[in-house]
């Protein structure tokens, strides 16, 4: 393998010259440079990174902890890809910046996680990002402070800095969109109460009724889907009954994600309810596999995870250049109201009464 001093005899000048045109540290005449770069060319060489990264202490190495790549390696339901679509936006930022992304799997044990990190330290990269698979409290392992690191989708009590989707506005601006479009009885299928999201949402719900000065209704909302159970579960079809039963049933039933959205579509069909003539629905995601494809398309709110990832790679090398700090809370960042016409306006949709049957 060819050398720095191999390059140098071939090209006629000293091994110093051939650093200064490695490492771009000082004035070299153009005809130099050329024949520097011509003679490694010709020997193929292939400069050290290893040796570059002790003289600067720079490596132009990230790492990324993720279970994008392991998650649901086949998948039974239609499933959002949320740390995937992250991941891109990470690897494109990054792209643009120089640095190299090193991207390490979780497997989906958590427990690796520490091992991860570590690793990372030991090839000396510049900072790391953690990318989580739903918005979600987190507790990692802190880092050393010349290795800062970000987290997406996630937060924690550590002050780590943290970039995670607006729920609240998002579901706001959504019902903001359905009241304009005539509705007042609004539905609200949620996800599990467990869930950081589910709460954010809810308030965001209530916000979006309170600034139109609509009253809340409590039986309008009922939660249609519990963590670790069985998904084709009798909960999403009492809930959904429960509001079609309602003396004055919802106009628009608004779904925790699109994937509860696409169950919704059958069950009601199943009980010869139409969408949207005779109640329109909504999701949250904007799964574009399920929001499109669906009849009619969907209503729904779009999760920014692209942006997020952005917005996490671009936090992270300002962070690096010491441009910025840790901020005290994470970054939040919303998606936009994707309107469809599974949502029809109030003067056009026709009333359930409490049999099921519709009115005009």
């Amino acid at each position: 393998m060819a050398t720095i001093y191999d390059v140098a005899k071939a090209a006629g000048v000293s091994p110093k010259t051939v650093s200064r045109v490695l490492n771009g540290d000082a004035p070299v005449k153009e005809q130099t440079r050329a024949a520097v770069e011509a003679a490694m060319a010709a020997l193929g060489y292939v400069p050290s990174n290893a040796a570059r990264m002790m003289r600067s202490n720079k490596s132009s190495l990230v790492g990324l902890i993720t279970g994008a790549i392991s998650h649901n390696l086949e998948p039974t339901e239609p499933e959002g890809l949320p740390d995937l679509f992250i991941v891109q936006g990470i690897q494109k930022v990054m792209a643009s910046s120089g640095k190299t992304l090193m991207i390490a799997d979780t497997g989906g044990q958590s427990s690796q996680i520490p091992h991860l990190i570590k690793t990372f330290l030991q090839h000396r990269v510049e900072g790391l990002i953690y990318v989580a698979d739903h918005h979600q409290k987190v507790d990692l392992p802190q880092t050393p402070a010349d290795c800062p690191l970000v987290l997406a989708n996630c937060f924690d009590d550590k002050g780590h800095a943290a970039v995670v989707p607006d729920d609240r506005l998002c579901q706001k601006a959504l019902v903001e969109k359905l009241i304009q479009s005539g509705h007042r009885r609004i539905g609200f299928l949620t996800l599990d109460r467990t869930i950081v999201a589910t709460g954010l949402r809810y308030q965001g719900y209530r916000e979006a009724l309170a600034e139109a000065g609509i009253s809340y209704d409590d039986e309008l909302v009922t939660m249609a889907y519990e963590e670790g159970v069985e998904r084709e579960s009798h909960l999403l079809m009492a809930s959904l009954d429960r509001l079609l039963s309602l003396r004055e049933p919802p106009s628009v039933v608004c779904c925790g994600n699109d994937e509860m959205a696409l169950r919704v579509y059958g069950l009601l069909r199943s009980r010869g309810v139409r969408v949207p003539e005779d109640i329109s629905v909504a999701g949250f995601d904007n799964y574009r596999v399920i929001a499109e494809t669906l009849f009619p398309p969907l209503t729904t709110v779009e999760l920014p995870y692209f942006a997020m990832g952005e917005a996490a790679a671009t936090r992270l090398l300002s962070m690096i250049e010491g441009v910025v700090g840790a901020p005290a809370n994470p970054m939040l960042v919303s998606g936009d109201v994707c309107w469809r016409s599974s949502v029809t306006a109030l003067s056009s949709v026709s009333i359930l009464n409490p049999k099921g049957r519709s009115k005009q």
